[in-house]
């Protein structure tokens, strides 16, 4: 790659890009390790400051995504292929769902799976008296609506343009390869390493709030199934025993330790709603997951655009200002990983299948989780809300204690305590991975020293963070981290949409062929129609630009 250095300590890596990234980071690391108090401090002022302005413009950025995504998987452009036009995807149509589904669940779904529907039960805007029936089905609405289409939109767009550039334009597996449209070879230069250090920055704060978040939920769990004391020191040696092993598994490589980590994820997740479908109110379960996701769909527009104007409790930036953060500080992360599996796959494939798949596993999951946790307080001894209110890290365990199953309870509570581990293991893998693989210039194998280095750093961060005050300071942080990156969203959609009008240019076979044609061509050699004609004004125009614009050639 042309960003690597051949030697050194950098050799295989963008040395000046690896040495400002480390720096803003590690600068970070001391500052918080030497003024917690006043890093939370900061936090929440920063936060407090920019509040009402993200409450309206993640709103608007997060909307438009999800409406940009379906025009791109309906419209003008649905055929355009993420590869050479005679490529088909890499991979069969079931194992990259499987894929999906397995980039779709998280630690975070885990830990807000129970205690998001349980605090909007009783703390909704949506309905006008909370702990009812309605409140119910409105509180599992909001939870689909953080967890489904808007996010994953999110992801899609990061994945959809980076596999895009990298695999139909053949640059480098980075984001600041979307933006050479604008910038052209100032990518190589300082222009792509701010562009992609915003990318570590928002990376970096992402995973590392998901890490907090599942220690502190593990911690939980620890203290539910164990008798053992919620304290900072357990914490802080849970997260040096889940990095120690993430650092084993990712110097091993992508097709060792973090796919076999990633496949016991994926069947221990089968396993958990298995487990509350046999176990739990399997009836209600359905019905009330059918019937949020019937009010969702119903209320989708309403909910995008809604901004919590009228009122001032703060409840809009405690919610969608978070998750829209989090989902944004996550994007370069899920969406290179999607983008890395959708190689050949054309727009309205890749759209459907990433927007669709993940949010129906979502739904399911929350459905059963969430509405065990809403049914035990509509119908049973309820006390979730109690516990959450004291420890929201608890909620999943409170609920799993409110089936009062005896053995089988605390059989499912050890289950849940090695999901969470493993989640959490597999997050700091992919995490790692993705930071060096942009520091690398998109090399999907970085050298392992490197990797070593940023599973420690990512350790400390979130150790600093827990010592800095939890929950508030950890969504403080990611909100944070997600705005100059949200920026970048904004300049990436340009890009694509600049790169997108020689796409009218390009010819799309309904076959694969071994001789390109022109793009203005009507029939391939064997006298088949392509996908979309070109029409006989844009095939002029094509003629007169020439085969191919500029930056289509190849630019390793």
């Amino acid at each position: 790659m042309a960003f690597q250095k051949e030697s050194g300590i950098f050799k295989g890596m963008n040395a000046r890009l690896t040495v400002i990234s480390t720096a803003i980071i590690l600068a970070a690391l001391v500052y918080g390790a030497f003024y917690t108090e006043i890093l939370s401090d900061n936090l929440s002022a920063a936060r407090d400051f920019l509040n009402p302005f993200l409450e309206w413009y993640y709103v608007i950025l997060v909307a438009f995504l999800l409406f940009f995504m379906v025009w791109l998987g309906i419209g003008h452009y649905k055929d355009v292929r993420l590869g050479h036009d005679d490529e088909r995807p890499e991979f069969s149509f079931v194992s990259w769902v499987a894929m999906l589904f397995a980039a779709g669940m998280g630690v975070g779904i885990i830990f807000w799976s129970v205690a998001q529907p349980v605090l909007q039960f009783h703390d909704n805007p949506f309905v006008e008296e909370g702990g009812t029936p309605e409140a119910a089905i409105a509180a599992l609405r909001l939870t689909f609506f953080h967890w489904g289409l808007n996010g994953w939109a999110i992801f899609a767009f990061v994945g959809l343009v980076l596999a895009y550039f990298s695999f139909r334009r053949d640059l480098p597996l980075t984001i600041r390869s979307a933006l050479y449209p604008i910038l052209g070879e100032r990518i190589r230069g300082v222009s792509g390493d701010v562009v992609d250090t915003l990318a570590v920055f928002g990376t970096v704060f992402g995973i590392v709030t998901t890490l907090g978040l599942g220690v502190q939920q593990l911690n939980s769990g620890l203290g539910a199934v164990f008798d053992l004391e919620a304290t900072l020191f357990l914490q802080l040696v849970i997260t040096a025993c889940i990095m120690g092993i993430a650092a084993v598994t990712v110097v091993s490589g992508l097709n060792r330790g973090v796919r076999w980590m990633s496949e016991l994820n994926l069947w221990l997740s089968v396993a958990a709603m298995a487990f509350l479908m046999l176990w739990g109110p399997t009836n209600h379960l359905i019905a009330m997951t059918v019937e949020a996701a019937g009010y969702y769909a119903q209320n989708l527009l309403v909910m995008n655009l809604y901004t919590h104007a009228a009122l001032e409790d703060g409840w809009q930036a405690e919610w969608t200002v978070f998750y829209w953060g989090w989902w944004l500080a996550w994007a370069p992360f899920v969406g290179m990983f999607i983008a890395r599996i959708s190689r050949g796959r054309t727009f309205s494939e890749f759209i459907m299948g990433v927007l669709l798949v993940p949010t129906v596993v979502t739904m399911v999951w929350m459905g059963l989780f969430g509405g065990s946790a809403l049914y035990q307080e509509l119908f049973g001894s309820g006390g979730i809300i109690d516990a959450v209110e004291e420890d929201v890290a608890v909620a999943l365990f409170a609920m799993l204690q409110g089936l009062d199953l005896g053995l089988v309870g605390i059989a499912a509570s050890i289950g849940m305590l090695l999901l969470i581990a493993t989640f959490l293991i597999t997050s700091a893998n992919a995490g790692t991975l993705v930071v060096n693989t942009i520091l690398s210039g998109g090399d999907p194998e970085p050298p392992r020293i490197h990797r070593v280095f940023w599973a420690v750093v990512l350790a400390l961060l979130t150790a600093i963070l827990l010592a800095a005050g939890g929950l508030e300071v950890l969504q403080s942080a990611v909100i944070m981290g997600a705005l100059p990156f949200s920026l970048v969203v904004v300049a990436m959609t340009a890009g694509l949409l600049r790169a997108l009008e020689d796409e009218k240019c390009a010819h799309r076979r309904g076959k694969r062929t071994e001789t390109p044609r022109e793009p203005w061509a009507d029939l391939d050699d064997a006298g088949i129609k392509p996908v979309r004609a070109v029409p006989e004004k844009i095939r002029d125009s094509c003629r007169t630009k020439g085969k191919k614009p500029e930056y289509w050639r190849s630019n390793q």
